[in-house]
């Protein structure tokens, strides 16, 4: 084996020799199956770290399941629909969607995305992700959104989906609707402007733009100041209309005045008014965000324009009273971050069955648990209905024509599917009048709608293999979207739970803590990691996160997981040079260092196991690491060198027994978290004894052997280890080197212990003591604190020195054990403090030329 591991070159020699079908997902299989919902990532072209923290999480997942025995489905999804594709596609080539026929600039689209996807698709192979591609799915395929349509069809008809015309929020920029899990909430700073609607009435509104959509004013029942008020009506400014004065009791007394306008729409609060009071209904809004003819001659301002342009006309009549500056939450479309806005609109809706949801999410088993408390608040927060119905073009047509003759609603029958309603006719007259001239539905629907049966489809859905699946990996920041989703309609089309885990991993931070941005310069791309130091070095990396929490990315851990590689790769290559063929399990030849380091391993894999159980993948790789570098590599290798090199063939077997033990352990454990590191390392391992193996990711995972497990083995192993490291300390300090021959070391300790191994490292006759050899300890240097003494002593201090050197060897060790002596110093008594000196000690047996060392469970005494 070359001295040196490269990486690159190795990992990118078995992403030539790895075939996919390794990984293939067998129904058939009598293992126990593990089926995950692996999330289809948007494809943009950029497997950013964020993706690949979260396909490492699945991948230490997936592989560690399959060594654990199970028949483990690991598909890829891509969830191609959206309105960033459209504006690339609108970009790139200079048009806007409407400027080209629907059909070609849906085909655009598919050709860009696909290009996209094969960029990802190389980023995941070269991270080593043992994916199943067989089992991949692209929502953009006819033989994808066949089922999102068919899920509409079936959900339509159990009176789950429905049109209405209703409030809904709209992006003035995306030019679509989207659902209240799509908004996001900016912190900025606003004018709380006080306008004068009548002699009595000021309100304070932020939104004085919206002022031509008020449709009411409304105080709290018990304020005081406007009781009179109530049931009368107000001219509104500078519109010249009247509106009523209404009581209600959510106003709130202490903001601004105390009296608002109901406005359609301002917020989700004005929403609820409407509703409640049954309000009259005065859109204002253009869906370019743009004022209509209601607002007079404030008609095509945007919103903006139109706030200063009302304001300034406020002014001039004196209605503008003050205007205070106050914190504010805007809510902003999630893709754009263009501030949203409500309009009432026909649109198509998904009933949320919030109890019945929240209910289901208990039976699934969240990673971290608290995690299900944000879809809880999530659901419970929810103003209306899921909105799906979206104004694009590249996303999953609406199955639904309307009759140009009644205006009939025709959902499409499941055996029409696939259908495009823009080109295909429904194959039956219209049930209600018989007419054959429709209007196909242009609208598409939600890019969620496709996502959320991600469960469902990889399962074989409408005729399902097996449900629910065992696992759903994702981010923190979809658990109000993707998780909530895929709740909803897996109880809607099957009355089911779609995973029975749910496993929530956090986002990647930039080195400064920060979310990664290109304006702040901090981010880093999973190829740039893998072009320094390879793939297992980024995936340790991911493996030194919690899940549930952000992680900060570090080119140090990145570095010092190279430098784990390493010493590795050099362990292997010790391990094989003393190899020549599989070594037998001899128990009987088994000494003492070897029963410890086994018994030791046993336990670690204990370990490893059930922390990658639970997903701690940070606990595993560091107990690994751990036991690897300073039990294994530091101290049985140290300890078994001169038998390897140096012992009778009865003492090899029992060494070699163990190297290969702990090696080919050690390199099982790593492999669902180094899988080229582990590939390359097992078939050198084995190639060095002559034999020709599979893959170390076809090998079960190891198990506890439970009677390689010996307590007293490693109390004795442990002795050893304190031992040898204490003579080769002594050594350093010494000067002398490691290897040096000692004349002897003769060791007392409270239990009998193999001592070929101790002579073998220390390079010494060793002699096991049966009594305590009788130690005198005595003062070989007194140093004083010059510091101290000096200013309280003077001139005298040397003097005071002098007289404590000149104590005998009992009353300086006083000082040694911290107590006070007391010299004579110009004929008086000074009382001599331990703090005045360091004291430094020596122990000596009488009558022998050896060093004593004390460890915590034995006494050393060292002749050199």
């Amino acid at each position: 084996m070359e001295k040196e591991y490269k990486a690159k070159e190795v990992e990118e020699k078995w992403l030539k020799l790895w075939k996919d079908e390794m990984y293939y997902f067998d129904w058939n299989s009598k293992k126990p199956h593990y089926i995950i919902d692996t999330p289809p990532p948007y494809p943009t072209g950029s497997f950013h770290l964020g993706n690949a923290l979260n396909w490492c999480y699945i991948d230490f997942i997936a592989r560690y399941r399959r060594m654990k025995g199970y028949e483990v489905m690991f598909p890829q999804g891509w969830d191609c629909h959206g309105l960033p594709t459209e504006v690339k596609v609108e970009e790139i080539h200079g048009i806007s969607k409407n400027d080209v026929p629907r059909e070609e600039f849906r085909r655009l689209c598919m050709e860009f995305t696909m290009k996209n996807i094969e960029k990802m698709r190389e980023t995941m192979r070269r991270l080593g992700f043992s994916i199943d591609w067989s089992k991949e799915y692209i929502t953009m395929y006819p033989e994808y959104y066949t089922k999102t349509q068919l899920s509409f069809v079936k959900m339509y008809k159990k009176g789950l989906i429905y049109k209405d015309y209703h409030p809904v929020v709209f992006c003035p920029r995306c030019q679509t609707t989207i659902a209240l899990a799509e908004i996001e909430y900016k912190k900025g700073k606003t004018k709380l402007n006080y306008i004068r609607f009548g002699d009595d009435v000021i309100i304070a509104t932020t939104r004085p733009e919206l002022i031509p959509a008020c449709v009411a004013v409304a105080v709290h029942p018990e304020d005081d100041r406007y009781k009179h008020l109530v049931s009368k009506k107000v001219e509104v400014p500078l519109f010249g209309y009247e509106v009523p004065i209404i009581a209600d009791e959510d106003v709130d007394p202490e903001f601004g005045t105390g009296i608002v306008m109901i406005c359609t729409f301002g917020d989700k609060q004005d929403v609820r008014w409407w509703k409640k009071h049954k309000l009259p209904l005065r859109a204002v809004l253009n869906k370019d965000g743009r004022l209509n003819e209601l607002a007079g001659k404030y008609q095509g301002l945007t919103t903006r324009e139109a706030r200063e342009k009302i304001l300034e006309d406020l002014a001039k009549e004196g209605r503008l009273l003050k205007q205070e500056e106050i914190e504010q939450n805007v809510g902003v479309c999630w893709r754009c971050k263009t501030p949203v806005e409500i309009i009432a609109e026909d649109q198509w809706f998904v009933k949320v069955e919030k109890e019945k949801i929240i209910e289901n999410a208990k039976r699934i088993r969240w990673v971290p648990e608290h995690m299900l408390q944000r879809l809880i608040d999530w659901v419970d927060s929810m103003e209306w209905d899921w909105v799906i119905s979206r104004q694009r073009i590249f996303a999953t047509p609406i199955p639904v024509w309307y009759c140009k003759n009644c205006g009939e609603i025709i959902v499409a029958e499941e055996e029409w599917l696939p259908v495009d309603p823009t080109k295909d006719m429904p194959k039956k007259p219209c049930p209600k009048c018989g007419s054959n001239e429709f209007e196909g539905e242009t609208d598409v629907l939600d890019t969620w709608m496709d996502s959320s049966i991600t469960p469902l489809v990889i399962c074989g859905w409408p005729d399902l293999k097996e449900y629910p699946t065992h696992l759903r990996p994702q981010g923190h920041d979809i658990i109000r979207t993707w998780a909530f989703y895929t709740i909803l309609r897996s109880l809607a089309l099957v009355d089911e739970i779609p995973w029975l885990e749910i496993v929530i991993n956090g986002m990647v931070l930039g080195e400064d803590g920060r979310k990664m941005s290109k304006s702040l310069g901090n981010v880093i791309s999973p190829e740039e990691i893998i072009e320094k130091y390879g793939a297992d070095a980024l995936r340790q990396w991911a493996a030194t996160g919690v899940i549930g929490e952000d992680v900060a990315f570090s080119w140090k851990e990145v570095k010092s997981a190279y430098r784990f590689e390493q010493k590795f790769w050099s362990i292997i290559r010790f391990v094989t040079m003393h190899l020549k063929e599989k070594p037998p399990y001899k128990p009987e030849l088994l000494r003492d260092a070897d029963r410890w380091i086994l018994s030791k391993l046993m336990k670690l894999v204990r370990e490893v196991d059930e922390s990658m159980n639970a997903y701690r993948f940070d606990k595993a790789l560091k107990a690994i690491r751990s036991f690897t570098w300073y039990e294994f590599a530091d101290n049985y290798l140290e300890i078994v060198k001169n038998r390897l090199y140096s012992g009778t063939e009865e003492e090899k077997i029992p060494a070699r027994f163990t190297l290969y033990k702990v090696a080919s352990t050690l390199i099982k454990l790593l492999a669902p978290i180094t899988p080229f590191l582990a590939e390359e390392c097992w078939h050198r391992l084995h190639e060095a004894m002559g034999e020709k193996v599979e893959s170390v990711h076809l090998q079960s995972y190891p198990e506890v052997e439970g009677d390689l497990i010996d307590e007293e083995a490693e109390r004795k192993g442990e002795l050893i280890k304190e031992i040898v490291v204490a003579v080769r300390r002594f050594k350093h300090d010494k000067g002398m080197a490691l290897n040096a021959p000692l004349k002897s070391v003769k060791i007392y300790a409270s239990m009998e212990i193999d001592t070929r191994d101790v002579a073998g490292a220390l390079n010494a006759s060793v002699e096991l003591l049966k009594e305590m050899p009788n130690i005198e300890v005595r003062v070989k240097r007194l140093k004083p604190r010059f510091g101290v003494i000096g200013p309280m002593f003077k001139e005298k201090a040397k003097d005071l020195v002098k007289a404590v050197e000149n104590l005998s060897d009992e009353e300086k060790l006083k000082l040694f054990e911290g107590k006070s002596v007391t010299v004579s110093l110009d004929g008086r008594d000074v009382e001599v403090s331990p703090e005045w000196f360091d004291v430094e000690i020596e122990k000596i047996v009488r009558g022998e030329n050896v060093e004593v060392l004390e460890t915590e469970n034995a006494i050393v005494l060292v002749e050199v």
